[in-house]
């Protein structure tokens, strides 16, 4: 997985790993989600894989537009 950069600071995800159709993302209390187009919708992966890239946005984006859009919890 890719360190997640928090540029904002106050993030609470850690780390990513992109796919072509999904995303997973790990949490400060180590908690992994897996999500996917089918799970959540190709336009909200593919904006969470740019902001992932960015570095800013991810957890709040997951909150506010995705919730409990994840296919699988990982751990």
């Amino acid at each position: 997985m890719e360190r997640y950069a928090n540029r904002g600071g106050n993030s609470g995800v850690t780390a990513y790993e992109i796919g072509n159709t999904s995303i997973t993302v790990q949490f400060q209390d180590g908690a992994t989600y897996l999500y996917t187009y089918a799970s959540a919708g190709a336009n909200n992966i593919e904006q969470m894989k740019r902001l992932a890239i960015a570095g800013q946005g991810l957890g709040s984006f997951i909150s506010t537009h995705v919730r409990k859009g994840y296919e699988r919890k990982l751990r």
